[in-house]
């Protein structure tokens, strides 16, 4: 994968497919820590204890459609190949929590990516999901839940291509933002 949006749309598929309804994605840069936190919850049925232990290798999938998961493997070999680490939680029936820290500074670390496309593909793919999107970075932060959307909105679906547009576009903003002058790839 080209990037950290990429990665992200490949877990929140995964999450999906465990019958989430909500799926929270955290990405925080910590400069003071050389540390770039990418940090995924969500309310699906979770796994056993048996598939959590092994759900990092790429021949344990629970997918039908191909025998192999690259997705946690590749996020997982990222990791430490730039000084970090990957942690899963999970239970059963109540969601799993993946937070993978990555070195900030290191060559190898992949850039972030497009977080507006990626939620405009997720939006659309499934407008009735709900998702909250944090990006922090120092002492700038940006929340985003598609909750506090819907009660604003009322009827407005969330894939109307105004309400599309505005997330998109609110999220690309708020990118550089709170990412300018923190992360190399991103130019304020």
């Amino acid at each position: 994968m080209r990037d950290l949006s990429l990665h992200v749309l490949d877990l929140v598929q995964n999450s999906l497919r465990a019958g989430a309804t909500f799926v929270d994605v955290l990405i925080e840069a910590i400069p003071r820590q050389d540390q770039l936190l990418l940090q995924i919850g969500d309310n699906g049925s979770g796994m056993p204890p048996e598939l959590l232990s092994q759900v990092t290798d790429p021949f344990v999938t629970t997918r039908t459609t191909r025998p192999v998961g690259l997705g946690l493997a590749l996020l997982r070999e990222l990791c430490e190949q730039t000084g970090g680490q990957l942690e899963l939680e999970s239970e059963e029936g109540t969601g799993t929590r993946l937070s993978a820290w990555l070195g900030l500074s290191h060559i190898d670390r992949l850039p972030v990516g497009s977080m507006s496309e990626t939620f405009a593909a997720l939006l659309m793919s499934d407008p009735l999901i709900d998702y909250r999107l944090i990006l922090r970075a120092n002492d700038r932060s940006f929340e985003l839940d598609t909750r506090d959307i819907r009660r604003h909105l009322e009827d407005v679906p969330l894939d109307h291509p105004d309400v599309q547009t505005w997330i998109t576009t609110t999220i690309a903003e708020q990118q550089v933002i709170v990412f300018g002058g923190v992360l190399h790839e991103i130019i304020s």
